[in-house]
């Protein structure tokens, strides 16, 4: 079955002409079947992207699926039209009642901030607090994966001496996890950030299991099995251009940055980028979603009643 999303959506165009299968409000309505509930709480600043690479990897999925874009009310976007934000979007305060199946936390350009000094770090506690009873499993992205595994682990960051930008080679540590299933034992994953968690910090809680890791760039993925709650600290949702966008972006202005590591061909900033991620990529998201299929309660309500 595929995603449903409002008509009007910049992304819907964008995704038919990907081939993603996506379902009008009509064509779901005839359907006797209780779609999965996905929330996308959406911090990063290219709101409109960043709902196009997320929508991707969730249409992808054979069951339907119905996404609410979710906002921080505390916090005005620079980058995206209030219109748009009105017609598609609803604060987590309006939406605080409901009970979904999933929801991802994205990441957030914030990161060489210390947690307290983000201005919606407030709401932010909360919606983490308020995913314990009233969702069934959380994806938590870069930023939010970081600021996630504080929240509940006291878990630090640590700031990098220079970005970690580019394609790294990871390993599987866990092939009988239900997240990697059908993972390769090495594969590749985009990396953009400037700070890092540790290994050591995170076997300090025997609850919390690294999935995923790099020899160059450290952890990757963690699974937390009491919280349902998956960490991912880089961003195979990245479309084949996110990183040489970035890599222009602070050429054009100034910024010293270093070349993507192991992302334009022969290193000639020229030539197109080849998309080696992408499949891995969906089959995470195809993975979590058919564990949150076989586990969630078919009613919303008894979300989070074991956890109480």
């Amino acid at each position: 079955m595929p995603i449903r999303i409002p008509d009007t959506l910049p992304a819907f165009e964008t995704l038919v002409h990907e081939g993603v299968r996506v379902m009008t409000e009509t064509m779901a309505v005839r359907q006797d079947i209780r779609p999965l509930q996905i929330g996308l709480l959406n911090l990063m600043p290219n709101k409109i992207k960043t709902e196009v690479q997320f929508a991707r990897l969730i249409g992808a999925s054979p069951l339907q699926v119905e996404l609410t874009l979710v906002r921080v009310g505390g916090h005005k976007a620079k980058n995206t039209s209030e219109e748009h934000l009105l017609a598609f979007y609803q604060t987590w305060e309006e939406v605080k009642d409901r009970k979904f199946d999933g929801f991802i936390i994205t990441g957030a350009p914030v990161e060489n901030l210390p947690y307290e000094e983000v201005t919606y770090w407030n709401e932010m506690q909360q919606i983490f607090d308020w995913t314990e009873t009233n969702v069934h499993s959380t994806m938590n992205v870069c930023w939010g994966a970081m600021a996630a595994i504080y929240h509940f682990h006291k878990v630090p960051k640590h700031a990098l001496k220079e970005k970690a930008f580019g394609v790294y080679r990871h390993r599987n540590l866990s092939p009988a996890s239900v997240y990697l299933n059908g993972f390769s034992d090495d594969f590749q994953v985009p990396v953009s950030r400037w700070t890092e968690v540790r290994r050591k910090d995170i076997e300090k809680h025997p609850d919390l299991e690294i999935l995923m890791e790099s020899d160059e760039m450290g952890v990757c993925l963690v699974h937390e099995k009491r919280g349902n709650r998956l960490y991912m600290f880089n961003h195979v949702e990245y479309d084949s251009t996110s990183l040489g966008e970035e890599y222009f972006r602070d050429v054009n202005s100034g910024v010293p940055i270093k070349m993507p590591h192991d992302y334009f061909p022969h290193n000639d900033p020229t030539l197109t980028p080849l998309n080696r991620w992408r499949s891995h990529a969906h089959l995470l998201f195809g993975n979590w979603i058919n564990e949150i299929y076989q586990t969630t309660p078919y009613d919303l309500q008894e979300i989070g009643v074991d956890r109480r």
